[in-house]
C-alpha cells in the first residue's frame, strides 16, 4: 500500500502531477480525433438522427451501469496501474477499428461496439485520474486544477475538429484513427516512471474484489453521499438537465448537414467554437473563482448552456455565424457549470470515497439520457432536426431557474464543521476542510 501524499511530497507536487497530466493531454487529443472521425463517418454514411442518437446511447450506457463499479474498483486498486491498463485497452480497441476500416469491413455495429468499449474504459481512466488528483495536488489548488482541466478539454475541442477535418481530407479514416494509438502510448510512458499515492484507508478496504464487496462499496458511497445536504437534489437536477440537453450534442452533425447544408469543415467550426468557449470559460473560472456560493455559479452556467442550445435551434439556415455564437456560449458555460461541482466534491468528499461518489454522480446524471436520446432521434427525423434544440434549451433554462428555489441545493456547501474545522458529517478516513468563501 502507498500512503497518501505527505506535506513534503505535496511541496513539490507540480513536477509529478504535470508529467502525468501532460501525457493525458496527448491521449485526449487522440480520443477526440477518433470521436470526430467516427461521428462524421456515421453522419455521411447514414444521415440518420436515430443512428447518431443510438451511438450516443451506446456511449452513455457505461456511465449508468458501470460507473459506480468503476469507482469502487478505482478506490480499491492501484490507480496508476488502472490508468495504464485503461489507456492500453482503449488503444487496442482503436487498433481493431483501424484494421476494419483498412480492410473495408467496417459496419455500424462495429462502431457501436468500439464506442461502448472506449467509453467503458474511459470512465475507469477518468475516475482514477480525478480521484488521484486530490492526493497529488494541494487542497488550495483544487479549484484551479478543475478550471485547468476544463480549459484543456476546451483547447482540445478547438484543435481536434479542424485537425480531424484536415486529416480526413488528406488521409483514409484508418490512418487518422491510428494516431490515437500513438497518443495513448505517450500517455502511458510517464505513468511507468511515476508514483501515485493511494488513500490511507485502502488497507481497511483491502484488495479482494468480489461482487458482494463491490456492491457494499457502492451502497456505502451512496449512504455517504446522501448524508451531504443538497446532494440528492443535485443528483436529481443533473438527471433532468442531461435529459433535455444530451440529445442536442449528438444531433449537431445533422444540424450542420441538413439545416445549414454544411460539410466537415462546418462541423469542425461548430466544435471549435464550443472548444474556444470552454477554454475561455475555464480561464475565467480559474481567475475569478466563481460567486461566493458555488451553486450560484453552477446554476448560472446551466442557464447559459440552455441559452446556447436554444440559439443553435433558432438560428436561420442562412445565419451559420449565429449558430457558431450559440456553440461558443454553450462551451463557455460548461466549465462555469461543472468546475464548482468538481471542486466541491474534491473538498468535501474523503479521498477514499471520491472514486465512488464521483461515479455515482456520473451514473445518476446519465440515468435518463438513453430515454431522451431514444426519443430525440425519431422526433428529429419526423419533425425536423431543430426541434429538440429548441425544446432542450428552453427546458434547461427553466430547470435552472427553478433550482434556485431549492434551499438544500442552493446552500449545499454550508456544511456544519467542528472546532477543528472538519466536517461534522460522517466521513471515511480523515475529513477534509471546507474551502473558504
Amino acid at each position: 500500500m502507498t500512503a497518501a501524499s505527505t506535506p513534503s511530497e505535496l511541496h513539490n507536487w507540480q513536477r509529478r502531477f504535470f508529467l502525468i497530466w501532460g501525457g493525458q493531454v496527448f491521449s485526449l487529443l487522440g480520443s477526440n480525433l477518433v470521436q470526430f472521425s467516427l461521428i462524421w463517418w456515421l453522419t455521411r454514411t447514414t444521415g440518420s438522427a436515430t443512428i447518431l442518437a443510438a451511438s450516443t446511447i451506446v456511449a452513455v450506457l457505461p456511465n449508468f451501469f458501470l460507473a459506480p463499479f468503476a469507482g469502487a474498483l478505482v478506490d480499491r486498486w492501484n490507480r496508476r496501474k488502472v490508468m495504464i491498463a485503461a489507456d492500453s485497452i482503449v488503444a487496442l480497441v482503436t487498433l481493431g477499428l483501424v484494421i476494419l476500416f483498412w480492410s473495408e469491413s467496417i459496419q455500424v455495429w462495429h462502431i457501436y461496439l468500439a464506442i461502448f468499449l472506449r467509453s467503458t474504459f474511459g470512465i475507469i481512466h477518468y475516475t482514477a485520474m480525478q480521484a488521484s488528483t486530490t492526493l497529488l495536488v494541494p487542497k488550495t489548488q483544487y479549484s484551479r486544477i478543475a478550471g485547468l482541466n476544463q480549459s484543456l478539454r476546451g483547447a482540445l475541442n478547438i484543435v481536434a475538429p479542424p485537425l480531424g477535418a484536415l486529416l480526413l481530407g488528406l488521409l483514409p479514416v484508418h490512418w487518422v484513427l491510428a494516431i490515437d494509438i500513438i497518443t495513448a502510448a505517450l500517455a502511458v510512458v510517464p505513468l511507468l516512471f511515476m508514483t501515485i499515492p493511494q488513500p490511507n484507508d485502502v488497507a481497511v478496504n483491502g484488495n479482494a474484489v468480489t461482487p458482494a464487496a463491490l456492491w457494499q462499496d457502492i451502497v456505502s458511497a451512496f449512504r455517504y453521499a446522501v448524508k451531504i445536504p443538497g446532494m440528492v437534489a443535485l443528483f436529481g437536477i443533473a438527471m433532468l438537465i442531461n435529459f433535455v440537453i444530451a440529445p442536442s450534442s449528438s444531433l449537431i452533425p445533422l444540424l450542420v448537414t441538413q439545416h445549414f447544408k454544411g460539410g466537415v469543415w462546418h462541423l469542425g467550426w461548430i466544435d471549435s467554437a464550443s472548444g474556444i468557449g470552454v477554454v475561455a470559460g475555464g480561464l475565467i473560472l480559474t481567475a475569478w473563482g466563481g460567486f461566493r456560493r458555488k451553486m450560484v455559479t453552477t446554476l448560472s452556467g446551466v442557464i447559459g448552456i440552455g441559452a446556447g442550445v436554444l440559439l443553435l435551434g433558432i438560428s436561420p439556415s442562412n445565419m451559420f455565424t449565429l449558430a457558431i455564437a450559440g456553440a461558443f456560449l454553450f462551451g463557455f458555460m460548461l466549465p462555469i457549470t461543472n468546475g464548482p461541482i468538481m471542486a466541491f466534491l474534491q473538498f468535501r468528499v474523503d479521498p477514499g470515497m471520491q472514486g465512488r461518489v464521483i461515479t455515482l454522480l456520473e451514473s445518476f446524471a446519465t440515468a435518463m439520457m438513453p430515454v431522451s436520446l431514444a426519443m430525440a432521434g425519431p422526433i428529429s427525423d419526423r419533425f425536423g432536426i431543430q426541434t429538440w434544440f429548441v425544446f432542450g434549451g428552453a427546458a434547461c433554462i427553466l430547470i435552472a431557474l427553478a433550482s434556485f428555489l431549492i434551499p438544500s441545493l442552493y446552500q449545499m456547501e454550508d456544511q456544519p464543521v467542528n472546532s477543528e474545522g472538519e466536517s461534522a458529517l460522517p466521513a471515511v478516513g480523515a475529513s477534509m476542510p471546507l474551502p473558504p468563501d
